[in-house]
């Protein structure tokens, strides 16, 4: 779309804007909230020194306490949503930094919560929980309770309380030096005679450019500015990697790996089993490249040659209502209540549809415990993809609408494990739904070579980084600093072993470790591996099996966070401490990748 066309967000239709007021009727009432979280929080504060006195002491706490976060997730959620709509927007701005500094003294006042309540003799506390009237905080105490043993004494929780911000310093400074310094710096690409902006956003644009010259000319220009600060973002990221294992060894666990993975019980063994299945199946991941070799007529295939479509974007043109109901269709298996409560949302108020200007790019879901699940897209009815990336948010909406209303404030919140699940699951289906009614062959051929890459990015590369972030500590945590000569030497070893002898890489195709931003935050990417093998299992089993199966999903969804993320896979039927999940997903792709080439051929 050209820039002239991209409306302000003053001239979008209220129709094609998510409603907030689910939230706040006005920004009174947001500010009415606002000043409430400080009273809110002195009130929890009133409470330190007397979580032990009584079974009704502790229950007057803990309900002072949900009422503080309750509302300060209603305050932070409306800031976000209206800042992220326009990022140029300084009320809303002003409204966000507002939020998050009550929220950080809020943090500070009751930093004694945990480790107070943590301090109450085990059976007592064990006993209290017990009763009925402790029926919507008793899994939280219970989970409070397991990380007992690395819970600090009040003060030196008040300290790195105030030490978050701070610790937060090598983030903020990536954030800043990516996308704002070091974006300002790429220049222009010549694309038919025109001078294009290069830049974060605009990148993948050109490397999905069918004209090989100009793939190869954003490449070397995008790579070489990241190279020219290589110290920098080392010295950034070898922060960031050490505030974890300060925090890790702080809180006395015996690896940042395992102090990422204690919260939400995954055993350290589905991490490394990920890697190490991954590793064992890299056959039609080899097919793959030489696929894409053939397919682009090649003599070598560069590292600026992987992310250009096989297939061209087919003709299509899909409006808003249309893609809803390729949903609805699409997600049938799951019955009419589900497909209805979706189809509903994402015509009423959950989603926030077109881009305007300042608005932010990409798409995600907002789901909270108050109001609607909320959706940000920038669709365009000329890209199927976008298709994909409705179904992808409404599955992670879905999964928070079950969860907020199946479960009590302090027990409803998913983890980041399971919510790649729903949202992937959802993809899933709408592939095998587009599939089966293509109604040609360049459709076919486009949907397979799209879905392999999409398994790709998601299990293999994302895998991938998985183990560098893993390795990366483990350096560290064996005496080893971090520098860029040894950051650039340990992910050039990585490409090369998941890309194989097809790939031919430049002298800095290794800087791409240094520009990810997931990376600051820590063991979190293999979630999208680990998600994506879940999600692909329960769709399979689902999709074949009947009733039971479809309810065994629905209790994982409604699951929220009342139980460990492996615990509730289990009961949707995926048993994510053994490696046949990953297994599974890998041999889904080299069906895929089988169907691809004889239809490519």
């Amino acid at each position: 779309m050209e820039n002239s066309a991209i409306p302000l967000r003053s001239e979008v239709p209220e129709s094609d804007k998510w409603d907030l007021t689910t939230l706040f009727k006005t920004d009174s009432d947001w500010e009415a909230a606002l000043a409430k979280i400080e009273s809110d929080a002195k009130a929890v504060a009133e409470f330190q020194g007397k979580l032990s006195s009584s079974a009704q002491s502790l229950l007057d706490a803990l309900k002072a306490y949900e009422a503080l976060w309750k509302n300060i997730e209603l305050v932070d959620n409306y800031a976000s949503l209206l800042k992220t709509a326009d990022e140029g927007d300084e009320k809303a701005a002003d409204m966000e930094g507002r939020a998050e500094m009550a929220t950080s003294r809020a943090a500070a006042l009751t930093s004694f919560f945990d480790s107070e309540l943590s301090a109450i003799p085990e059976k007592d506390v064990n006993d209290w929980i017990e009763r009925d009237e402790f029926r919507d905080y008793k899994i939280y105490v219970q989970k409070l309770l397991r990380q007992k043993e690395h819970i600090l004494s009040e003060k030196e929780e008040k300290i790195l309380a105030l030490q978050s911000e701070s610790g937060g310093t090598a983030e903020k400074t990536f954030s800043l030096a990516e996308n704002v310094d070091i974006n300002n710096l790429f220049g222009t690409v010549n694309v038919d005679g025109k001078e294009l902006p290069l830049t974060q956003t605009t990148w993948t644009e050109f490397m999905e450019n069918p004209n090989r010259a100009v793939r190869e000319k954003a490449y070397k220009q995008f790579y070489k500015n990241f190279e020219s600060h290589q110290n920098i973002l080392a010295s950034l990221y070898a922060g960031s990697v050490n505030q974890d294992i300060f925090i890790a060894r702080a809180r006395g666990y015996k690896s940042a790996l395992g102090a990422a993975l204690f919260g939400n019980k995954v055993p350290e063994s589905v991490y490394t089993n990920l890697i190490d299945t991954v590793r064992k199946n890299f056959g039609p991941l080899r097919k793959y490249y030489s696929i894409r070799k053939r397919a682009l007529g090649l003599k070598e295939l560069r590292h600026y040659d992987v992310y250009v479509p096989l297939v061209p974007n087919v003709q299509t043109k899909t409006s808003y209502d249309e893609a809803v109901e390729i949903c609805r269709a699409a997600l049938s298996p799951l019955g009419k209540e589900y497909t209805d409560t979706l189809c509903q949302g994402l015509k009423g108020g959950w989603v926030d549809r077109y881009e305007n200007k300042g608005k932010r790019s990409g798409a995600f879901s907002s789901g909270a415990y108050t109001g609607y699940p909320y959706i940000l897209l920038n669709y365009k009815d000329s890209i199927i993809r976008d298709v994909f990336t409705m179904a992808h948010e409404g599955g992670h909406s879905m999964h928070s609408w079950f969860s907020a209303r199946s479960n009590p404030f302090m027990q409803y919140n998913y983890t980041i494990f399971e919510a790649e699940v729903a949202s992937t699951f959802n993809e899933e289906l709408v592939f095998q739904y587009l599939l089966k009614n293509a109604k040609d062959a360049q459709m076919r051929k486009y949907l397979l070579a799209m879905r392999a890459a999409d398994i790709m990015a998601t299990l293999h590369r994302q895998t991938m980084f998985a183990e560098y972030e893993l390795k990366a500590h483990e350096m560290v945590e064996a005496g080893t600093p971090l520098s860029a000569p040894v950051l650039r030497k340990l992910y050039r070893g990585l490409l090369e072993d998941y890309f194989g002898p097809e790939m031919v890489f430049e002298e800095n195709s290794d800087m791409e470790g240094l520009r990810i931003p997931h990376f600051y935050s820590a063991f979190y990417v293999y979630k999208y591996a680990t998600g994506i093998s879940a999600a692909l299992a329960l769709a399979e089993r689902v999709t074949k099996g009947g009733e039971a199966e479809r309810n065994d999903y629905f209790n994982f969804l409604r699951s929220g966070g009342s139980r460990y993320p492996i615990e509730s896979l289990k009961l949707a039927g995926v048993d994510m401490e053994s490696p046949a999940p990953v297994q599974a997903a890998l041999d889904k792709f080299s069906a895929i990748i089988d169907e691809l080439d004889k239809t490519i051929k």
